[in-house]
């Protein structure tokens, strides 16, 4: 028996069609515009630039795909794991390239503390988009989480040169140097 998430799932798959394709590539080039500026040092409108980049990696090109993402989305907005699985499964089984599901699916894993499959949605997400600083922050709070902090460092300089304004990227950066290297005499 199907609940009510799952069926709207399904019921936009009957009605809108999938598409596996990404973003249309002049988004895409726009984000990548978007991503130069906000690795300026002195970027004081990065909070903008942020929502801007998110708004175009939110954007499959597809109604339907759309529509899965924004439903999982509204599951983890309300602590609805499960549904958010189920949700962003469609997703990623429909649209396989579409990065931000894979993303967001990686987000719901996390937050149902299974890391494994987190992790793999993560490697998923950094394939179709390597600049996805905010799934390479992801992958150090689990790295840093599982107590490999040495990579979980690594995860955070990477999107700290991606995206170097995030306070809670540069706090992680910060502890972890602290912690593996110590203070300096």
């Amino acid at each position: 028996m199907l609940n009510r998430f799952a069926g709207v799932a399904v019921a936009a798959l009957l009605v809108l069609p999938l598409s596996a394709d990404e973003a249309p590539q002049p988004e895409l080039d726009a984000a990548e515009a978007l991503l130069a500026e906000l690795a300026e040092p002195d970027q004081e409108r990065w909070q903008r630039l942020e929502r801007q980049i998110q708004r175009i990696w939110s954007r499959s090109g597809s109604a339907a795909a759309d529509l899965l993402l924004q439903r999982g989305r509204e599951a983890l907005r309300t602590g609805d794991t499960r549904a958010a699985i189920e949700h962003l499964t469609a997703l990623t089984d429909h649209a396989p390239d579409f990065a931000e599901g894979w993303h967001a699916r990686a987000t719901a894993y996390f937050m149902a503390d299974q890391y494994g499959p987190a992790m793999a949605d993560i490697q998923r997400t950094l394939a179709l988009n390597p600049r996805h600083y905010a799934a390479l922050s992801g992958l150090g709070v689990i790295f840093e989480d599982l107590g490999i902090h040495d990579r979980a460092l690594e995860a955070y300089r990477e999107a700290q040169a991606i995206h170097p304004h995030r306070p809670d990227i540069t706090r992680a950066v910060e502890r972890l140097e602290l912690k593996l290297d110590g203070t300096p005499l």
